[in-house]
């Protein structure tokens, strides 16, 4: 794949904007972070960096999360020269965000879902990639851009969440080589480690065994799927990022083949977060307007929390488990 153009379009625009997808993760404020440093670094200019979403205080160690602004701090009538969107599969994944997206004089949307279908000027979107993360290191490696160790360190983030500590079918040779790549630059495994998994708050562990005391089961158990309310969320004041990993720990029971968490956004809207151990969950988070992966994929559902477990349940059953 050649990423001359990327490196044309960034030389020429003077102001640029990156955008990462609501409820962000590992991989998108590790992808997000590492492009403003890459364009720092090597072109000497400042983009502007937007999260519609709160930013989960798990990844405040990333070299530019700081920069990182909500909507309500942007003028929603500026137009940029250029907006780059990373790990954002479908363009509703940019929330309110979108609107600047649209009124950018160029687009680019660099990605690895496989259910992107490409809406920017320039796509860059490798499904075989384990993560954006990688995305962005096959780029800077192709255009031969020098990466710090501040860039490392955000892309080997990104690479180790959305591998799930490389324990997930994702988790290939050049995944690792990938890593590898940023360990020599001179990231240690085992500070961000430490980070991202070992600084849980005590409610949000508590919080955590709430959710998973109250799983329900069905289709044999192969399906596991529990429910995260918005008053249980203030009854523990978890943080942010609370649901992070618990559809993981469903998915880990050995009868389990389809996990989901549905989560209360308000009364009418639900966040469904699906992982399989090898049915093709991405599938069904499209039938709802989402997407992902094969095993990994998530929706939002305009139902209550109660009337989107039904349709999710009725896709499921649609499908031999």
């Amino acid at each position: 794949m050649s990423y001359s153009q990327l490196n044309d379009i960034i030389k020429s625009s003077k102001n640029i904007l990156v955008i990462s997808h609501i409820n962000p993760d590992g991989d998108t404020l590790g992808s997000i972070c590492a492009m403003s440093e890459i364009i720092r670094n090597n072109f000497k200019k400042e983009c502007e960096l937007l999260c519609v979403s709160k930013i989960p205080k798990t990844y405040e160690f990333l070299p530019n999360i700081s920069k990182i602004k909500t909507l309500e701090s942007f003028d929603k009538s500026r137009e940029f020269d250029l907006v780059i969107t990373v790990d954002v599969a479908a363009p509703d994944r940019m929330g309110d965000a979108k609107i600047l997206f649209d009124k950018a004089k160029s687009t680019t949307n660099i990605d690895h879902h496989k259910t992107n279908k490409g809406f920017a000027n320039l796509n860059i979107i490798d499904p075989d990639a384990s993560s954006c993360g990688e995305v962005l290191a096959d780029i800077f490696k192709g255009l031969d851009w020098k990466i710090n160790l501040e860039t490392a360190t955000c892309l080997y983030t990104a690479i180790l969440t959305d591998t799930g500590s490389f324990r997930y079918d994702n988790t290939t040779e050049k995944a690792l080589k990938s890593a590898a790549d940023m360990i020599a630059i001179g990231v240690k495994p085992s500070e961000i480690y430490k980070k991202i998994y070992e600084s849980s708050s005590k409610n949000h562990v508590l919080f955590q065994a709430y959710c998973i005391s109250k799983t329900e089961f069905c289709e044999n158990d192969k399906v596991a799927y529990t429910t995260v309310f918005k008053k249980d969320i203030e009854k523990f004041n978890a943080p942010e990022d609370c649901t992070e990993g618990l559809t993981e720990k469903l998915r880990a029971i050995v009868t389990t083949e389809i996990a989901f968490v549905v989560r209360q956004l308000n009364a009418n809207m639900s966040k469904v977060s699906m992982r399989s151990k090898s049915k093709d969950v991405a599938e069904i988070c499209e039938v709802f307007g989402g997407g992902g992966h094969k095993l990994a994929a998530g929706c939002v559902v305009k139902c209550s929390v109660e009337d989107t477990i039904k349709k999710i349940l009725e896709e499921i059953k649609k499908r031999e488990i």
